[in-house]
């Protein structure tokens, strides 16, 4: 038998906010925590993963002793939460179940949002965290560092990741079909609420530097700025910047459309017809629809971005069912390693049983032939040794064969009880009647 890999928790689709917040670690508390799972029953090695999406602990298990109800007694005594209130949202996997969730949830297919990369950046400060704390072991540093290049290979070999899924995502993704190079671009926010925000962050990793940013509120514009490197306008002269920046992404709670037509037709005379690109994600529409009629203008509004939102998960969901065909195959392979995991240490434990039993049976004899010289009973020292030996070779041959092949767990079993290794040492066991 060996040791048990295990997965307690929820998540966003298993648990409200309220009681996932309720069941969080803090970074500090994270020592303690880890003091309280090594004092549970069988626990080797431990690690958690607490996200604003999800609560995990990780063990792993000496073989036979897996209590899943000790974490939940652990999770209910560390927060102070009775177990009935959470263990009705909690999910459970052990062995190849828990090895194929963890490896789906570094590699995204687990999120709320299938490919995004942030899950994977929480998974190794989880990582990072348990290993300052001495919690990992053998196991878990191997099932991590695993769980890193699977998602790596996820990412590699399938486009999970490559698709816009959110709404500020798409608008950056279509603006890179407009414009050749984005870096040559300059870019307008009109507004600076959360998706304004969102929309910075996505343009700055597309390579634009230069933004500016306006708002009914000025000092909020100001504050967004500074946080982008960008430049606040005040909001009643952002009409005049029409003919200097390219792309336009404006998200404010006007009631009437705030950018006219004839006021990007001005606009485009002053460019001489360079491409201009409208993003209007307002609710009602901030841009006027006669915009979309100009030549060289591009408008899309929240609906166009949605449907590209939904095209775009639809593929990610397809993608998402090769990316499982990667893990299945890497689980296999885990699994394999972790049964060659005790084929050593059997027949380690193999030959030093039967030298133990060669010893006491030798020490008996010897006890009766008092008339035996040094050399002699050196002699039948060796004789033995040779007898033992010889008996053990194949079975020591046979298990490294399976190491080799990866079939090590059914032949080390049969082994262990052929040989009696799971009992006593102290004493050689009676037949089983």
């Amino acid at each position: 038998m060996r040791d048990l890999i295990t997965v307690v928790g929820m998540n966003h689709k298993t648990a409200p906010v309220e009681l996932r917040e309720r069941l969080s670690f803090q970074e500090q508390q994270l020592p303690q925590s880890f003091e309280r799972l090594r004092g549970i029953k069988g626990i080797k090695e431990s690690a958690i993963l607490s996200t604003c999406n999800r609560v995990e602990v990780y063990s792993v298990f000496k073989p036979q002793t897996s209590n899943m109800e000790d974490i939940y007694i652990f999770l209910s005594d560390f927060h102070q939460v009775p177990v009935h209130v959470f263990k009705p949202c909690v999910y459970e996997f052990s062995d190849g179940g828990a090895i194929r969730h963890i490896f789906r949830v570094a590699s995204s297919l687990d999120s709320m949002v299938i490919g995004e990369p942030q899950i994977l950046g929480q998974f190794k400060d989880a990582y990072g965290l348990a290993t300052q704390n001495k919690a990992t072991g053998v196991i878990l540093n191997r099932l991590f560092h695993k769980a890193f290049s699977v998602a790596k290979r996820v990412r590699t070999e399938t486009r999970i990741a490559n698709s816009a899924v959110s709404i500020s995502f798409a608008a950056v993704e279509l603006a890179k079909k407009i414009f050749d190079d984005l870096s040559a671009c300059r870019v307008m926010l009109i507004g600076a609420g959360e998706m304004c925000e969102l929309a910075a962050k996505h343009f700055i990793n597309a390579g634009i530097y230069e933004i500016y940013i306006t708002n009914r509120t000025y000092n909020r514009a100001i504050a967004l700025a500074e946080d982008f490197g960008g430049e606040a306008i005040p909001f009643d002269t952002y009409n005049a910047l029409f003919e200097k920046v390219d792309i336009v992404l404006t998200s404010t709670g006007a009631t009437e459309p705030i950018v006219t037509a004839e006021v990007v037709s001005q606009a485009m005379k002053r460019r001489k017809n360079r491409p201009m690109f409208f993003i209007d994600i307002a609710v009602p529409r901030d841009v006027e629809e006669k915009v979309h009629t100009l030549s060289n203008v591009y408008l899309y509004d929240i609906d166009d971005l949605k449907e590209v939102v939904t095209i775009n998960q639809k593929e990610r969901e397809r993608e998402a069912r090769r990316a499982e065909k990667i893990i299945e195959e890497e689980v296999a392979q885990f699994l394999r390693w972790m049964d060659n995991l005790e084929v050593v240490p059997t027949i380690r434990q193999l030959r030093e049983r039967a030298d133990d039993i060669r010893k006491a049976e030798l020490q008996k004899t010897l006890s009766k032939l008092k008339d035996l010289s040094e050399d002699d009973r050196e002699a039948i020292n060796r004789l033995t040794q040779a007898i033992v030996n010889k008996l053990l070779h194949g079975p020591s041959i046979l298990l490294k064969q399976t190491e080799k092949n990866g079939s090590g767990s059914p032949v080390v079993e049969i082994v262990r009880k052929m040989f009696r290794l799971d009992a006593p040492n102290d004493k050689e066991q009676p037949p089983t009647k």
